[in-house]
């Protein structure tokens, strides 16, 4: 304990000895960087992969909702999140049943309605891909006042008792987070996965301690808890591969056209 004490109070110190000025890629959660035709760029170094996709994949909002206590200002969903994960693991193919389907909706209702061309259009029906799997998230968010007593350690060590107010910053911040996945064709629970960590927040400039790393992350990285909660999705979505491995890979449907390949 007394360690961490001197921890944190080098933390809060340094705290305010940043650079100025904006540093691209820099802060941030673990989950970071883009997936795509180009593969997954800038992933977490402990980010589990597959060889190869064995399905595609939607995720689904999950109907009881998520728990995240306090006004945080987080996003609601943490769904583009796990789409990140499942998109950089090579695991899945990923299909979107959020915003990105409801858009081609609209391509096609302009479409029908004679707004846009007919010649040579390339919107058209039941050219969609089915979603073999189904990806549901769940996500309880929590935070505990430890500042009381490590102010009152810190009172009785005669070089941190004039940091007795910082230490009323401190928080312990943790995030219990399960994936289930779900067998599109015959309605079974194939496998499901939980993650969770847990970090001491020093409150002051933003700074904590535990396990968390650096890069930026879909919308969750700019507060500490969002950071907390992208770690522990990173942990689950790495518990989940190891059942996904053992998968036999379903027939998959034609893939997105790319550039050819440099020599």
């Amino acid at each position: 304990m007394r360690n961490t004490v001197l921890l944190a109070a080098l933390a809060v110190v340094l705290a305010g000895c940043g650079k100025q000025g904006a540093q691209l890629g820099q802060g941030g959660s673990v989950v970071s960087g883009s997936a795509g035709p180009a593969g997954a760029q800038s992933a977490a170094r402990e980010l589990q992969k597959c060889e190869a996709p064995v399905a595609t994949l939607a995720l689904v909002e999950n109907p009881n909702g998520y728990t995240m206590a306090g006004g945080y200002a987080l996003p609601s969903s943490p769904l583009p999140l796990v789409r990140l994960l499942a998109q950089q693991s090579g695991c899945f193919r990923v299909v979107d049943r959020a915003a990105g389907l409801k858009a081609v909706i609209k391509e096609q209702e302009l479409k029908d309605a004679g707004v846009l061309r007919q010649q040579g259009s390339t919107v058209a029906k039941g050219k969609g891909y089915e979603a073999q799997y189904s990806l549901t998230p769940s996500l309880t968010f929590s935070e505990q006042d430890a500042g009381r007593q490590l102010g009152g350690i810190m009172a009785s060590i005669p070089v941190l008792n004039k940091l007795v107010g910082a230490a009323e910053h401190v928080k312990l911040k943790e995030a219990q987070v399960a994936l289930l996945l779900t067998d599109n064709e015959t309605t079974e629970q194939v496998a499901a996965a939980t993650g969770s960590v847990q970090v001491t927040d020093l409150g002051m400039g933003g700074m904590m301690l535990g396990k968390l790393g650096g890069a930026a992350g879909a919308g969750w990285s700019n507060s500490n808890e969002g950071k907390v909660i992208a770690a522990a999705f990173l942990d689950a979505h790495n518990h989940l591969v190891t059942q996904l491995r053992m998968l036999q890979a379903k027939e998959l449907p034609t893939p997105v056209a790319t550039k050819p390949g440099k020599s």
